[in-house]
């Protein structure tokens, strides 16, 4: 199952990426993603904490998948164990211009348990509406 959403903000690629990937900023402007830590490598290991509207708040500990710069950013966890329940998450930032960029953020589900949560991604689809709302917010100030 996937998630797919979009948006347009007035903003370069550069100025996105660099809101996106301020981790130590996120609590202070997005309303999904309510903490962010880690190093910044492919390879290497998140911590997230984010809690979708009328959703209870989790934390897992994703691998980075792609960091590239204003271009992606994609991350892949699970949940308890790999094939059970696993979200690839990602960021896709596409220049319109100079001064605009398309977001496209977005999860990849898979796993023995998608088919049994399909309340809690309605869920997920909204949080990430409100983080690309807010995200376009921070950008255009």
């Amino acid at each position: 199952m996937k998630i797919e959403t979009e948006i347009l903000i007035n903003a370069g690629a550069e100025t996105v990426w660099k809101v996106l990937t301020d981790f130590d900023n996120h609590p202070t402007w997005n309303p999904f993603i309510l903490s962010i830590s880690g190093e910044k490598a492919v390879g290497k290991n998140l911590t997230v904490s984010m809690r979708p509207p009328g959703g209870k708040g989790m934390t897992f500990k994703p691998v980075i998948l792609k960091f590239e710069p204003n271009r992606e950013f994609r991350w892949k966890g699970k949940l308890l164990v790999k094939g059970l329940f696993d979200g690839e998450h990602f960021f896709i930032l596409e220049p319109v211009g100079e001064s605009q960029t398309r977001l496209v953020h977005g999860e990849i589900f898979s796993g023995i348990l998608v088919g049994m949560v399909k309340g809690t991604l309605d869920k997920t689809r909204d949080g990430f509406i409100l983080m690309n709302n807010a995200l376009k917010m921070e950008c255009e100030q």
